[in-house]
């Protein structure tokens, strides 16, 4: 049977044209399905059960700074440290109290709960760690400016309960609390200067609560509102600092992103542990476990002090660049957050004590995030507690204690997609999306080798069917001698 180059042309342009069809519809295919995917909606499969019920598995790990010289603090030398650490605790996080609502938002609450994990720790919760005495040297703080007959009972009181200004505890003790007298006597005699009762630890309030009263929106009716916060325990903005800029609730609960990110796009989130928004910004495009994705990460501008970035001197009473004053929302503790080792900060901060060495690598926190859905790949939040002490006169308890801000501990709560769930998340966003571009291009390709074949084959059929008579007389005197030899026994055969 023979080749019609028609037929061939045809086949051709049909898979081209299907192709170049392909190319414009599937990614507005993809758009709509990952559109309708993403919604924080029980219909929408694999992202509501994500949002719902965390699957990823989060730790934190902690790293405390123990004081190696106490008692040469107490003279008025600098402090010398050494990291402990990490203890490492895993995190579950569940919602709970979900409710939607009819203007596109759900509220929820998240707890979180926190089991030591000793395979994962070097050392143990019974591990001992000599550290400053928080509650006395912080409750120090917070009466200096009382009447010298109130400090002298503060002091007196500290005297009778035998509180030192460093102390040795368990890191469970520390963690999750210890009894101590001095906090129904604080409660008591100067009610209201701390905001708790019973025992006192640094996590304390964290184990077993939530992080506030969430409203988000679903964004069933504008996916690119999906997860970002419409008020937080009912409010919009927070009354902690002293600019509506840095009272503003703004971005997601920090779990999640609305999808089809830019580079020029940024991260941000309001975070209740630090008691405000909080902006990542992007730094460079890669893949994380075989998935396309922008890491993100703080800017150095994100605890910088008023004078080196002006927007933030809503956050100040401001100490050096660097470190988050947080007194306002915590109680009126001289707590301070940072990058861990002082990391970004001024170097006096970290120069200050010894046994500090910051740097990127150990201390930077980083998001790593698919930006076509804007869900995480992995996380690495990584944040220092810090106390600000020094000798207060009246309370002979603080020695001649040099002002300094003296580092707790840094914490980093990670966790990234793993197991069946890394394996959905290849297939069905990295697989398949590859498998229909290669198809594209592949019958691209095909469709123009066909077009291709079938002109090459209309070329040669047009030229084995030219008439003899409309050779040109040049091809005929010079070019084919076997048509000229038939012409001339023709001639020969038609003579008498």
């Amino acid at each position: 049977m023979k080749l019609r180059p028609w037929i061939v042309g045809v086949a051709g342009a049909l898979l081209l044209l299907f192709s170049l069809i392909s190319i414009f519809t599937v990614p507005i295919i993809v758009q709509q399905q990952v559109t309708e995917k993403v919604q924080i909606d029980p219909a929408s499969g694999l992202a509501y059960t994500m949002w719902r019920d965390i699957p990823v598995p989060f730790y934190m790990s902690v790293y405390f700074f123990e004081v190696k010289n106490p008692q040469e603090i107490l003279l008025g030398e600098r402090p010398v440290l050494e990291q402990r650490g990490p203890y490492v605790y895993r995190e579950y996080r569940q919602k709970n109290n979900i409710t939607f609502h009819n203007n596109y938002t759900v509220s929820y609450r998240e707890y979180r709960r926190y089991y030591f994990c000793p395979e994962r720790s070097i050392g143990n919760e019974s591990d001992e760690i000599v550290l400053p005495n928080m509650l006395a040297l912080g409750a120090a703080l917070m009466v200096e400016d009382l009447p010298y007959a109130l400090k002298l009972i503060f002091s007196t009181a500290l005297k009778t309960f035998n509180e030192m200004p460093f102390i040795t505890k368990s890191v469970k003790e520390i963690m999750w609390g210890y009894d101590d007298p001095l906090v129904d006597f604080l409660n008591r005699i100067f009610p209201g200067i701390i905001p708790f009762k019973g025992k006192f630890g640094w996590f304390v309030e964290m184990n077993n609560s939530n992080t506030g009263l969430f409203t988000v929106y679903t964004g069933v009716d504008n996916i690119t509102k999906v997860h970002l916060v419409d008020n937080w325990n009912g409010i919009k903005e927070v009354n902690y600092w002293h600019s509506e800029q840095c009272n503003m609730i703004n971005g997601t609960a920090g779990e999640m992103w609305p999808p089809f990110m830019d580079p020029s796009d940024s991260l941000t989130f309001y975070s209740p542990d630090t008691c405000r928004t909080l902006e990542l910004i992007y730094q460079k495009s890669g893949w994380t476990f075989d998935v396309p994705s922008y890491r993100y990460i703080a800017p150095k501008t994100m605890f910088a002090n008023g004078t080196v970035y002006p927007p933030n001197e809503g956050f100040c009473p401001c100490r050096q660049s660097g470190v988050l004053n947080v007194s306002t929302c915590r109680y009126n503790s001289q707590v301070f957050i940072s990058h861990p080792h002082f990391y970004n900060a001024d170097p006096v901060l970290w120069e200050a004590v010894d046994g500090l060495n910051p740097n990127e690598e150990d201390h930077a926190l980083f998001i790593d995030i698919h930006p076509l859905t804007g869900i995480p790949l992995n996380v690495s939040i990584k944040l220092q507690l810090n106390l600000f002490v020094k000798a207060v006169r009246g309370i002979t308890e603080t020695g001649n204690i040099q002002p300094v801000l003296l580092p707790l501990l840094w914490f980093d709560e990670m966790g990234y997609i793993d197991g069946p769930l890394l394996h959905n998340f290849y297939k069905f966003l990295v697989l398949v999306p590859d498998v229909f571009e290669y198809l594209q291009y592949s019958l691209m390709s095909l469709g123009c080798l066909l077009i291709l074949i079938a002109a090459v084959l209309g070329t040669v059929s047009w030229k084995w069917q030219i008439p003899v008579s409309e050779i040109p007389v040049s091809r005929r005197s010079s070019g084919d001698s076997s048509l000229l030899l038939g012409e001339s026994n023709n001639q020969s055969l038609q003579q008498p």
